[in-house]
C-alpha cells in the first residue's frame, strides 16, 4: 500500500468529525478499519490518520447517497466519491492516496465478509506526475557542512574546558545540529529514521548505522568518517549537556532531554541551510534527494542506492537517474559552444 503523501485535508477532518452521524454499520466498519491499520499494518501514524480520514470521507459520501449498509458500497459509489473530490480541487497526489485508501478498505471489508465482492481492484490506480526533486550541488553541501563543522569544533572546545554556564545549550545544539546534518547527508535516511536512532544504532568499528525503516524493515547503511566524527563529538561533548531521565537510549535529543522529534529535525535542516546561504530552502527529504543524486553522480549503481535509501522497489529509485540526466543536460547547455 502506498504511503500517505499528504496530510488529511480540511474535508477529511470534517468527515472524521461527522463519523458519529453515520449509520451504525458504516461507523463500526470505519472504526474496525482504523484498528486494523494501527494493529497489523506497520504503517506510520501519519498514514493511519490520512487513510482513516479518507475512509470516513468515503463512507460519509455513501451515506449521503442513501447507503446505510456496507454491502451497498460498490464501484459506482467509489468512482462518484473520487469524482466529487476531483471537482473540489483535490490534487492528483491526494486523489491517488484516497484511491489507495479506498482499495485498502474494500479489501479489508471483503475479507471480513461485509462485502459480497471487492470493487477496489476495478477502481484502478491514478498515476501521479512525478516531479524531479530539487537537489543541492555538491559544493553547496560541502560549504554547509564545513561551516557546521567549524562551529561544532569551537563548541567542542568550550565543552571540554568544563564550561557549564548558560552557553551549555548553545554548545549542545551546535554539536547536535552538525551531527544531524552530516548524518542526513552521509546516509540519506528519512527524518523518522534518524529520529528513531539509538546510541547502539551506530557501529563505529564497521562505519555503519542500523536503521528501522518503513514497514519495520531494518537495514544497515554505511556512514562516512566526517559524519561519524560529528556523531562522536555530539555523544561525548553535546549529548551529556541535554541528557535527562527521559532521554533513554535515544541518540539525538531535543533541548528538554527527550528524543528528537521529526518536526524539530526538519527545523534544524531548514535553519542551518538558510544560515549557510544555500541556493534553495529544503528539508531532510531534500538532503536525502541530494545524497542519492551525488552517489549516482559519483558512480554508484542504482541497486546500491536503492539499498541505502531503503526503497522496496527499484522504480522508486529510478527518479534519481532522471535528476542526474537533467543536471547533465543543464551542464551541457551551459558549457558546450554548440549546445
Amino acid at each position: 500500500m502506498a504511503d500517505a503523501t499528504n496530510t488529511a485535508d480540511g474535508g477529511g477532518r470534517a468527515n472524521c468529525a461527522d463519523q458519529d452521524q453515520l449509520p451504525s454499520p458504516l461507523a463500526e466498519a470505519s472504526a474496525a478499519f482504523e484498528r486494523h491499520l494501527r494493529a497489523t499494518r506497520s504503517l506510520s501514524p501519519h498514514t493511519v490518520r490520512a487513510y482513516t480520514a479518507d475512509v470516513a470521507s468515503l463512507l460519509e459520501h455513501a451515506h449521503q447517497a442513501g447507503i446505510s449498509a456496507l454491502d451497498g458500497l460498490d464501484l459506482h459509489v467509489l468512482r462518484g466519491w473520487l469524482a466529487a473530490q476531483h471537482e473540489s480541487g483535490a490534487a492528483r497526489s491526494t486523489l491517488a492516496r484516497r484511491g489507495a485508501a479506498a482499495r485498502a478498505f474494500t479489501a479489508f471489508a471483503y475479507r471480513q465478509g461485509w462485502l459480497p465482492t471487492d470493487p477496489g481492484p476495478l477502481l484502478g490506480t491514478l498515476k501521479t506526475r512525478r516531479t524531479l526533486p530539487h537537489v543541492l550541488h555538491q559544493d553547496e553541501m560541502a560549504a554547509v557542512l564545513g561551516a557546521l563543522d567549524s562551529t561544532a569544533r569551537r563548541a567542542e572546545t568550550a565543552a571540554t574546558r568544563g564550561a557549564r554556564t548558560d552557553a551549555d545549550l548553545e554548545i549542545a545544539v551546535a554539536l547536535r545540529d552538525a551531527a544531524v546534518l552530516e548524518l542526513f547527508y552521509a546516509t540519506g535516511v528519512r527524518v523518522s529514521e534518524l529520529c528513531g536512532l539509538d546510541l547502539g544504532s551506530v557501529d563505529h568499528g564497521r562505519k555503519t548505522i542500523r536503521v528501522l525503516g518503513k514497514g519495520d524493515k531494518e537495514r544497515t547503511v554505511p556512514v562516512g568518517i566526517p559524519a561519524l566524527r560529528a556523531v562522536v563529538r555530539w555523544q561525548e561533548a553535546g549529548r551529556p549537556l541535554l541528557a535527562s531521565n527521559s532521554s533513554g537510549a535515544a541518540l539525538f535529543l531535543g533541548v528538554r532531554g527527550r528524543r528528537l522529534d521529526p518536526r524539530t529535525a526538519r527545523r534544524i535542516v531548514h535553519t542551518r541551510l538558510r544560515e549557510a546561504g544555500a541556493s534553495r530552502d529544503t528539508g531532510p527529504h531534500g538532503i536525502r534527494h541530494s545524497a542519492a543524486t551525488h552517489l549516482l553522480e559519483g558512480g554508484a549503481d542504482l541497486r546500491s542506492v536503492q539499498e541505502i535509501l531503503g526503497h522496496s522497489s527499484p522504480a522508486t529509485t529510478q527518479i534519481y537517474t532522471h535528476v542526474s540526466i537533467e543536471r547533465l543536460k543543464a551542464s551541457y547547455r551551459q558549457s558546450h559552444p554548440r549546445a
